[in-house]
């Protein structure tokens, strides 16, 4: 067993108790969550990278490109849902029979194929996003735009999703590490390719809105191969040999990847989809709120992603317990994942409440100009500060529940926190109680409160099985 040490799944390490097991268990979850959230990190600076740059094309592109990045964004959901199944699955697999490679290589096989099925019908709906964006009443030019720019983003779909197959294969035997040097490098290809192709620089041509998309699926391109290229340079990773006899099914994987992974993609629509008609909703209120607005959005966008890395190495740590029917360890896996998730945004929510007015002053060169939209943003933010502990603890608790092979209802109590619960309370606040902008972020709070209470909840409730 010296060979599967580095999963952390030895008998002694599963079936201790006392101080000594949680220790360990949060030495290993840090171990794991910690390249995870820089991860996570890295894949903003590459979202961010692009805004700036086609800021600086024009603001009729920039515009253009948040339009397309929306279609392409809520069809990369649905192709992620099955993608995010592989990690649990393996870690049931590996924590009930450590040396079942062939397992393993089924799991991911058919993560591969859920991605090839998927690409289809979503390319499609990219290329048509012209006409979804006209049919939603977005101005013609931006629409047209949008429609060149996801025309491109086309290629290299399936790349960004077959990426997330092998970081999922590769996190659930505890190797992050690979995803992180790979988006790493990524931020860097992004960087040049972005100068290059927006901006006709390097003897590249000046291509513009275009020339971002093809930059966009240069990268994706290349996180997939350098990813495939660590998986047979990493013995750890080899010897599974994922891509062997690949076009055999396994329908029985096939089926239990979608069964949970179609929730899964369609839990995190919901959270999307409420924060996206936030933004729409705060349209109507005028330029300061929503200028406010997503600077407020941007910091806890930020902070969201150390709990979003703890969950995923919940999910692993979780997988690993319950697939061994561990009842100890899945619990202590979780509250671990919890309370070092609830500890960082507790700290984030000191920081976000103390200091609002200097954070919202940090997205302008002229601050005294733009006072009004600071106080406002200010006045946000101390609404993101209380529920910064409401949030991480949901992202954990949903994630735990993934590793526990349960996403029919988290889905359910998904749609319900934030479509049943929390945008109803949005509407209320924002008009019947005339409180605007605050209403709405009152509203997203409310929602959040609802969500990390009914995901904890049933966490408990399942974890009784055990």
């Amino acid at each position: 067993m010296a060979e599967f040490a580095d999963l952390n799944i030895e008998a002694e390490t599963i079936a201790a108790e006392g101080v000594g097991a949680w220790t360990g268990e949060a030495r290993a979850l840090a171990k794991l969550a910690g390249p995870l959230v820089f991860t996570q990190l890295a894949q903003m600076a590459i979202m961010t990278t692009d805004v700036v740059m086609l800021g600086r094309l024009s603001k009729t592109a920039l515009a253009s490109a948040a339009l397309g990045n929306t279609i392409f964004f809520f069809c990369w959901l649905i192709g992620c849902g099955p993608v995010a199944a592989v990690s649990p699955m393996i870690a049931h697999i590996l924590g009930a029979r450590a040396r079942d490679r062939a397992g393993v290589r089924a799991v991911t096989r058919m993560g591969f194929w859920s991605v090839l099925m998927l690409s289809v019908p979503l390319i499609a709906v990219l290329l048509f996003s012209r006409d979804i964006l006209l049919l939603l009443g977005q101005k013609p030019e931006l629409a047209a735009g949008a429609g060149r720019f996801t025309a491109v983003l086309c290629i290299g779909f399936p790349m960004t999703l077959g990426y997330q197959v092998l970081r999922n294969f590769a996190t659930a035997l505890s190797r992050p590490n690979s995803a992180l040097w790979v988006m790493v490098a990524a931020i860097f290809f992004n960087v040049f390719a972005d100068y290059a192709l927006i901006f006709g620089h390097f003897g590249m041509p000046r291509l513009g809105l275009v020339g971002a998309g093809l930059a966009s699926t240069s990268s994706f391109t290349f996180s997939f191969l350098a990813m495939t290229a660590i998986v047979y340079l990493t013995p750890a990773l080899r010897k599974y040999r994922i891509f062997r006899r690949f076009h055999r099914p396994h329908w029985a994987t096939l089926a239990e990847i979608f069964r949970l992974g179609m929730p899964i993609g369609l839990t995190m629509i919901f959270e999307a989809m409420l924060f996206n008609s936030a933004t729409l909703i705060m349209g109507t209120f005028g330029t300061n709120s929503v200028a406010a607005h997503q600077i407020a959005l941007n910091v806890p966008s930020i902070t969201f992603m150390v709990p979003l890395g703890i969950g995923m190495a919940s999910t692993v740590r979780v997988g690993l317990a319950a697939g061994a029917r561990d009842g100890h360890g899945v619990r202590r896996a979780f509250n671990a994942a919890m309370l070092m998730g609830a500890g960082f945004m507790t700290v984030t929510s000191v920081i976000i409440w103390t200091f609002p007015h200097q954070i919202a002053g940090l997205y302008f060169a002229d601050a005294a100009a733009n006072a009004d939209v600071i106080a406002l943003a200010a006045l946000f933010l101390h609404v993101a500060a209380a529920f910064q502990i409401f949030d991480g603890l949901q992202v954990v608790g949903a994630l735990s529940l993934r590793g526990m092979k349960d996403a029919r209802m988290p889905m359910w109590i998904a749609g319900a926190s934030y479509w049943l619960a929390g945008f109803p309370m949005c509407l209320w606040l924002a008009f019947g109680w005339h409180m605007q902008g605050l209403g709405i972020w009152l509203g997203l709070a409310f929602a959040l409160l609802v969500a990390a209470a009914a995901m904890c909840g049933r966490f408990y409730y399942l974890a009784r099985r055990f």
